[in-house]
């Protein structure tokens, strides 16, 4: 098929790479993407004030379809302040301390109830919500504290993140920059993160039992020791807030059996992508409201609303980097036609698509080239430290790989939603590290070296693996 390229077309391409320059420099690149957008809106449009209403308007557009995802993540955080300070996640945890005996076994254990808590609750307020409860018991059995803060990080902001299964924020902006449904993106996510998890935490395990056993372990603690859970959470002692302790048991075990059912109703009723969603926020905020009248009583009506501005704060703290970034590459598919009207030729399917037939009637692509360049692309939008800001990118480019090869760029999409989060999340770049490192008193810079080779071996295979799935 013939595709009519436009000076549009290669502006666009042009803007990505300076994104992706300014990536690699570890700059910021909200101000490229505006940039981008104003030049594209004054091709489209050409005029002065078209171009200038269009930076704007791709920002709405950008916000209402990061809305959904914005929404869930703030009420989580909100709902996992008020279970910090009531104690009632102390409570929710304790049972569980009963099987950490050795260090292996604390290991993996913290690893895998921080996976799970992350699903639910986001790696961030997870850490706060099982830190404090759970280092002290793995340090007793003999597990040094760096070795807990790599099991929280490797699975709460590794595994956990990168898939993404329960709140969907990380498959939403993916899937949307490609142009695919959630759930394919989901699916096709599933081989991949279930390798790059297992290959990831055992070479980890592995490296930190025989440095342990040859004695050349480093443990990287700071001055002061292990932080409280409050440094993550922005609590301290004072703020503590006291429940009589058979309300706190009760609620430590409806809690979580209110979003098993959450769980258990997604299987039942089908429910994927945006209704998943909707049900675990749904539930958050029954959560929060009645947590938050037992805790507070008379002040409760007022201590909701206190509580909910918290998480919007956090939420679009995280997410207001991301919004530009999102509305410039929402671009490369419908968004362009929804703004600046229809300005691409009839034959076109969106600028990234256009781009990416292109491609391949010059250039010999396949499944190994598409796969290698997403792993490098993800990993380097991941150099901000965010880890969300940049898989827009990652999507857009699978777009583009997928329709040259002619897939439907799914595994390729999760391939750099998985690069990406692995690397910008919260496991290899120090600032991004902060809240784990904090929280277990340890070096955020020692933990990222800790993290940096069985990140890069499980990136590896994992990319050798998503060639054969292509």
């Amino acid at each position: 098929m013939d595709i009519q390229l436009l000076p549009l077309h290669w502006v666009y391409l042009v803007f990505i790479g300076f994104i992706l320059a300014m990536l690699i420099k570890r700059r910021d690149t909200t101000m490229i993407c505006v940039v981008g957008i104003f030049a594209l809106g004054l091709m489209a449009t050409e005029t002065l004030s078209g171009s200038i209403s269009g930076v704007f308007n791709s920002f709405i557009y950008a916000t209402k379809e990061l809305m959904g995802t914005i929404m869930i993540i703030s009420i989580i955080v909100a709902m996992s302040r008020v279970l910090i300070r009531t104690g009632i996640n102390e409570t929710m945890v304790a049972p569980l301390t009963r099987f950490m005996r050795t260090p292996s076994m604390a290991f993996w254990g913290i690893g895998i109830i921080m996976m799970v808590t992350s699903w639910f609750f986001w790696p961030s307020p997870g850490v706060a919500l099982i830190g404090a409860v759970l280092l002290p018991v793995a340090v007793r059995v003999g597990l040094p504290a760096l070795g807990a803060a790599m099991a929280m990080n490797l699975f709460g902001h590794g595994i956990a993140l990168s898939g993404d299964y329960i709140i969907q924020g990380a498959p939403k902006l993916t899937a949307d920059a490609a142009g695919l449904p959630v759930t394919a993106v989901m699916e096709a996510s599933v081989p991949l993160v279930i390798v790059m998890g297992l290959v990831t935490t055992i070479t980890a395990f592995w490296m930190m039992s025989r440095d342990m056993k040859n004695g050349t372990w480093r443990d990287g603690l700071v001055a002061g020791g292990s932080a409280a859970a409050g440094i993550a959470s922005g609590d301290n002692e004072a703020e503590k807030i006291v429940l009589a302790p058979g309300v706190k048991r009760w609620l430590a075990v409806i809690i979580p059996l209110l979003f098993a059912l959450d769980v258990v109703a997604m299987f039942v009723l089908n429910l994927q992508g945006g209704d998943a969603t909707a049900l675990v926020g749904g539930t958050a905020v029954f959560i929060l409201i009645l947590v938050t009248l037992l805790a507070h009583r008379n002040q409760g009506l007022e201590q909701t609303t206190s509580y909910l501005i918290e998480g919007f704060v956090f939420g679009f703290k995280v997410f207001g980097p991301v919004i530009p970034i999102a509305a410039f590459f929402y671009l490369g598919d419908a968004a362009f036609g929804e703004l600046f009207g229809k300005v691409l030729p009839e034959s076109s399917h969106g600028i990234v698509n256009d781009l990416g037939v292109a491609l391949a009637g010059v250039v010999p692509l396949n499944g190994a080239v598409g796969a290698v360049t997403l792993t490098v692309i993800g990993a380097i939008t991941g150099l901000d430290g965010s880890g969300f800001s940049g898989i827009s990118l990652a999507g857009s480019v699978a777009h583009l790989f997928g329709s040259a090869i002619g897939s439907d760029g799914a595994t390729l999409t999760a391939l750099g939603q998985i690069a990406a989060i692995w690397v910008g999340g919260g496991t290899l770049i120090p600032w991004a590290l902060i809240p784990a490192a904090a929280i277990c008193g340890v070096s955020p810079f020692e933990l990222a070296r800790r993290n940096l080779l069985p990140v890069l071996i499980g990136l590896t295979v994992t990319t050798v693996v998503a060639m054969f799935l292509i």
